[in-house]
């Protein structure tokens, strides 16, 4: 938690706002920032049309799904060259893309088997090597070109190329190509006189070699397309960016090996579609450019759709794009469960769709679902598509997003031959299948849990599976990108449980299995070695399980972790459970207690805890010292809430000592009634330094977050954190009973601090900052804090009390109270902090 050097404002005295400022820095501490490949709900698995355009499956938030190339170029060139010589093509690989530093010195001056390693005298490749004079000049050529064209980029420390060198290697490769019968070796020789020629600049001379020696190249050979990959590049330096863009959708389309590197130089081109149409020749042509811009473009598209489908009706390109639009509707459409929120949401979710038209935005969503329906049923009426079932596949998906699951079950009924599709498609028919017949889960309806088993099981299967290669020695939630965009197994039964089941049970009140289902939800592997309770919990799931649960709740889980079941839903719910540190499970259980005031269940939980065990303490953020920790001080007299005031000792008063010292208060409250005014007071003093305001926040929240003035209370213990009610009541309470004036002074000060809260929490919660309304909003924000009942109590009552003269030597806001002046706007804000308690 950060403790920052607040700006002096007439309302600052009582409670300072964190929105008044125009320059604070946004820090959220509970975790990384946002997984590129998990912003949105998804079901539908982004590869079920395949890998062949894998890397520009839909993602908004990255600029390519993955950058991985779908073939091999190492691989490519390594079988064509195993074709040539008759030889083992994992010789060729060996020799060419595998040889480590040493190995491939030797190799650049390769004359026979004897001068080679052990290792390397059996290898095909090189012996066909040396019966083939031609073949072999060529790969030593190819050595001494190596270092000039595959030196590693470092933008800091760039090397300066070797310029004449390379000149005199192109020129002597084009004089190669030029006398070269070999068309194998004739097509290679060009290759490597076009590109040194293209990386020393001269790219009039490297156009030349390709027009000469490859574009005719009678060679079927992949090395014509990484030719063609430069010849565009050049075409695009020589001042002819629409040309080179048509260009490079032909190396898009007929090399796989390239397609991620000429997705890039298209766009580098900067060409509009319509002026790379123009060099088009053929549909082939036409699909490949519009699908290359399609790729591009993250807002729904049907236009792209009908084009490719009409220029290349069987092509691959039709089952990507179509995949790609239906996972821009999830987007759109299918909503988040509110359980899987964190405060850092609410910032950024008001904030961005402000100026949204959410219905206006699922109203034009819904009606490209339903033209996305009707294309994908021509993709399977018309059978010209490879896969037509991918067709009736994603419409019955689309009818179930559109919340009409016996259309979807119709459609997978008319599959022929179910048991025979690609697995991939057979994935997420099982998927959907779930999908519907969670319908009524999503209802809060009950539901036949047993009916859900054995889809979940699989479900389990496929992501442990996913996750089986994965680290295992520090098993921590963000040990990894856990949603590394190839984990849709993982994501799949993480949104079920999160997204569906546990919304569904929360619903029926019955939070324990709603938090069983997240915990469920976010499990990565099989088997766990760590028990430390937040390692397997997700952002979302630990929130929730830190402000959601009851101490019945707790006890609940608690009983269900003891007398864990094996077998149905609920045995599967359970798995989770034991991977619950016991210290952090009861000291979130005595948390729960905390907040309920009740004091000797709180004790007991806590001493369940570890001798050992390090009660949480925030660090201050602002401090000049790093990592300085802060330490609760809840039972001391403050009359300004900033700056705080902190314990400065380790390690202060921890939550198993404030629940002692708030049993041994609460029972004198009984035993000595004498006294029980001021015990009232010093409790109450304690359950307002545990709210929002306070320096003790830590003892019954694990965040802080400076939006929260713009929260309305959600939680349980709100009511004290945000409302300051118990402290309330028991500031009433000690006023009541005491006969002590500046006693009763002290109380109805903090009284008013206490209503003041509500005022924050009722206006600051309705404020839209950006709008024209902003200063009426906080002129009645002001005047609701002027006639503050309990100040006007201080001044007709307490005026004479040595703690009336305290607090108007402290607290400006009460100085203005007593004689008003004119208010200044405050700067608006721009961002918020956010304090994450972890």
């Amino acid at each position: 938690m950060k403790s920052l050097n607040w700006k002096k404002s007439l309302i600052f005295c009582v409670s300072f706002f964190a929105v008044f400022f125009g320059e604070v820095a946004v820090n959220i501490a509970c975790g990384p920032e946002q997984d590129p490949y998990d912003y949105y709900v998804s079901y539908f698995h982004n590869n079920v049309q395949g890998n062949e355009y894998s890397p520009f499956a839909f993602n908004e938030m990255v600029y390519l799904y993955n950058e991985n190339e779908v073939e091999s170029e190492a691989e490519i060139n390594s079988t064509e060259w195993a074709k040539y010589l008759n030889v083992k093509k994992e010789d060729v690989f060996k020799v060419m893309y595998a040889a480590d530093s040493a190995t491939s010195v030797k190799l650049s001056s390769f004359q026979s088997i004897t001068s080679l390693p052990d290792s390397l005298k059996q290898n095909s490749f090189l012996q066909s090597l040396t019966q083939k004079e031609g073949a072999k000049k060529y790969y030593l050529f190819a050595k001494s070109v190596e270092p000039l064209v595959t030196k590693d980029f470092d933008i800091w420390n760039p090397v300066a190329k070797d310029s004449l060198l390379m000149l005199k290697k192109a020129d002597e490769a084009n004089e190669l190509a030029l006398y070269e019968k070999d068309n194998f070796l004739k097509l290679r020789y060009a290759y490597q006189a076009e590109r040194l020629y293209h990386y020393n600049g001269n790219y009039e001379k490297s156009k030349a070699v390709y027009e000469k020696l490859i574009e005719k190249n009678e060679s079927i050979s992949a090395v014509k397309g990484w030719a063609l990959a430069i010849y565009a590049g050049a075409v695009r330096y020589a001042g002819k960016p629409d040309e080179a863009a048509y260009l490079f959708s032909k190396v898009f389309a007929g090399n796989p090996e390239r397609r991620v590197q000429a997705y890039k130089n298209y766009y580098y081109t900067s060409s509009p579609l319509e002026n790379a149409l123009k060099f088009t020749k053929n549909n082939a042509e036409k699909a490949s450019v519009w699908a290359i811009n399609a790729f591009g473009n993250p807002t729904p598209d049907l236009e792209s759709l009908h084009k490719i489908y009409e220029y290349a009706p069987s092509s691959l390109l039709n089952g990507a794009l179509l995949v790609r639009e239906i996972n821009k509707l999830e987007q759109n459409l299918i909503k988040e469960s509110t359980l899987s929120t964190n405060p850092a949401d609410f910032y950024f979710n008001r904030y961005n769709d402000e100026n949204k038209n959410v219905d206006s935005l699922q109203n034009a969503s819904l009606k490209h679902l339903q033209s996305i329906k009707d294309f994908a049923l021509k993709l399977a009426a018309d059978k010209k598509y490879p896969q037509p079932e991918l067709g009736t596949i994603s419409a019955a998906y689309l009818s179930w997003m559109e919340n009409n699951p016996d259309e979807s079950l119709t459609y997978l009924a008319s599959l022929t031959n179910p048991d025979k599709l690609p697995e991939r498609l057979t994935n997420q028919v099982r998927i959907i299948q779930l999908l519907i017949s969670a319908t009524k889960i999503n209802k809060g309806s009950e539901f036949k849990e047993i009916e859900l088993v054995p889809v979940l099981k699989w479900l389990d299967e496929k992501r442990f599976a996913e996750n089986i290669e994965k680290p295992t020695a520090n098993e921590n939630y963000y040990d990894y990108d856990w949603a590394n965009g190839e984990n849709r197994f993982t994501l799949t039964t993480r949104n079920f449980y999160q997204q569906i089941l546990a919304p569904a049970y929360a619903k029926m009140k019955d939070t324990a299995k709603a938090a069983m289902a997240m915990l469920k939800g976010d499990l990565k592997f099989k088997s766990s070695k760590q028990a430390a309770f937040l390692n397997n919990m997700s952002a979302s799931t630990i929130y929730f399980w830190q402000n959601s649960l009851s101490p019945k709740t707790m006890l609940a889980i608690a009983d269900l972790k003891v007398n864990y079941k094996s077998d149905g839903l609920d045995g599967m719910l359970s798995e989770g459970l034991n991977k619950l540190s016991s210290d952090d499970f009861y000291e979130l259980l005595g948390t729960t207690y905390l907040r309920t005031h009740e004091y000797d269940k709180a004790l007991t939980a806590f001493n369940k805890i570890s001798v050992k065990y390090k009660y949480f303490a925030p660090s201050n953020w602002y401090s000049e010292k790093v990592d300085q920790k802060t330490y609760a001080n809840p039972f001391i007299e403050r009359i300004r809430d900033y700056p705080k005031r902190y314990g400065t000792k380790s390690p202060g008063i921890t939550k198993k000592t404030f629940a002692q010292e708030m049993l041994r208060l609460q029972k004198l409250t009984v035993s000595d009634k004498a006294n029980a005014a001021l015990y009232y007071y010093k409790m109450a003093n304690a359950i307002y330094q545990t709210g929002y305001y306070g320096n003790s926040w830590f003892l019954i929240s694990y965040d802080w977050s400076s939006f929260s003035n713009f929260e309305k209370p959600t939680n349980s213990y709100d009511a004290d954190y945000k409302l300051a009610l118990t402290a309330e009541n028991w500031y009433l309470k000690a006023r009541t009973l005491t006969k002590d004036v500046n006693l009763k002074a002290k109380c109805t000060f903090m009284l008013a601090k206490c209503q003041q809260k509500k005022i924050i929490n009722n206006s600051y919660g309705n404020i839209n900052w950006y709008d024209d309304d902003y200063k009426e909003s906080n002129r009645k924000f002001l005047a609701l804090n002027y006639n503050n009942p309990y100040f006007k109590e201080m001044k007709l009552k307490y005026a004479a009390t040595p703690y009336y003269k305290i607090a108007v030597g402290e607290c400006s806001y009460f100085r203005e109270f007593l004689r008003p002046t004119k208010y200044v706007k405050p700067k608006q804000p721009r961002v918020i902090v956010i304090d994450k308690g972890r």
